[in-house]
């Protein structure tokens, strides 16, 4: 066992009690169903009064570039106060974030309304990241050990789906029913929630600053066995997810597929995502990590260089689905891991380089794969991430 892995094995917790994991899977519906509203409903806003599709675009942007700036001093801050002063900032930016917009129903079309949902964007965005790698860190830190942090990371791993039905789905229907102001201020209330069910959550004594602290760079974790190749693996998988999102519609509008043909397409991938993590409670005692990212990585290869020559909307149908199932599993294992592997006192430092990775990959992929697509079809795409990923099994070895 390496080091590290040894090091975050003392001392372990007794176990999460269900009613705090509750309050952890709420706290992020909460955070990132709010973030999750406000980036449909903002640039739906947008649209309606006449913007352009550059404005919505570099509004879209903003959303994830604020994730990747404050991700580090996120982890930092959740090293040092544990759970509930960054559950707090993260509370405050994302109220504020879905606040701000409810002042720009008021406003005329222009330059100030748009500056008012960017800022929104940025503290919806930032605000909903802080809050993910603070319960991501707690979570992972409370498990009493490996078998219980891949059950909580899979119950934790239903939340962006729920949130996206809370968020998203709510904020939408409450625009047709009643205006934006309306979905605004519903989704202004969602992270106060999360702070409401904050005070389940056992308050953590923070650990004593180290001496080198101060010194200490997140990128020297990249050096510790393991890390950088597990983070290597977080992000060509997390590169399928934007790949399959991203070329699943272009390749269905050349097969002739109709629009409601190419979303149920989409739409049973989810479904697969969600239905494998509830069962991986069930089976996680006898789940190895490395073994399970490893047999995900080839499963997805395969069906990433398959579905370019498939022409029925069953067969895709079904290829989404099997992609549904080995890149829902994927999750738990990764934190499960990644959690092993770091050092007790940087757990929330190594969130952050995830999350560094997963939001900078999601900004920048999409423009290549629309590049290449534009230059070569969408078919290489498929092809280059297939093999891609499929020779990156290699690096489970190194776990």
């Amino acid at each position: 066992m390496p080091e590290a892995a040894q090091a975050s094995s003392t001392d372990q917790p007794a176990g999460l009690p269900p009613r705090a994991l509750l309050a952890l899977i709420g706290g992020q519906i909460g955070l990132h169903g709010a973030m999750a509203g406000v980036r449909l409903a903002a640039p739906l806003q947008l649209l309606q009064q006449g913007g352009s599709a550059l404005s919505v675009g570099l509004l879209m942007a903003l959303f994830a570039v604020s994730a990747v700036l404050l991700a580090l001093a996120a982890g930092r801050m959740a090293d040092r106060h544990g759970y509930h002063r960054p559950m707090r900032a993260a509370v405050a930016m994302t109220a504020l974030g879905a606040g701000l917009p409810v002042l720009g129903t008021w406003l005329a079309p222009g330059v100030l309304q748009w500056l008012l949902l960017g800022l929104a964007a940025v503290l919806c965005g930032g605000g909903a990241n802080v809050g993910l790698i603070t319960i991501q860190r707690t979570a992972g830190r409370n498990a009493g050990n490996a078998v219980e942090r891949m059950r909580v990371f899979s119950w934790l791993g239903l939340a962006p789906a729920l949130s996206n039905v809370v968020g998203a789905v709510s904020a939408g229907a409450l625009i047709d029913l009643a205006g934006f102001r309306a979905a605004y201020l519903f989704l202004f209330a969602l992270p106060l929630c999360a702070a409401v069910l904050a005070r389940s959550v056992p308050r953590e004594t923070p650990p004593p600053r180290p001496r080198d602290a101060g010194r200490r760079k997140a990128w020297d974790l990249l050096r510790l066995p393991g890390i950088g190749s597990l983070l290597g693996i977080n992000w060509l998988l997390s590169a399928c997810w934007d790949v399959h999102s991203f070329a699943v519609p272009i390749l269905g509008h050349e097969r002739g597929f109709s629009a409601s043909t190419i979303g149920l397409i989409l739409g049973v991938f989810p479904l697969a995502v969600t239905g494998v993590r509830v069962l991986i409670p069930l089976m996680a005692a006898r789940l190895q990590p490395a073994v399970v990212l490893r047999m995900a990585m080839l499963a997805t290869g395969a069906v990433f260089v398959l579905y370019p020559f498939i022409h029925s909307p069953w067969l895709m149908g079904a290829c989404a689905t099997v992609l549904g199932l080995t890149l829902g599993c994927v999750q738990p294992m990764i934190m499960s891991t990644l959690h092993a592997l770091t050092p007790h006192d940087r757990h929330g430092e190594a969130l952050a380089l995830r999350s560094m990775t997963i939001n900078a990959s999601s900004t920048l992929m999409p423009l290549l794969f629309g590049a290449t697509g534009a230059a070569l079809g969408v078919a290489p795409v498929f092809w280059v991430m297939g093999a891609a990923v499929g020779l990156g099994a290699r690096l489970t070895r190194r776990l």
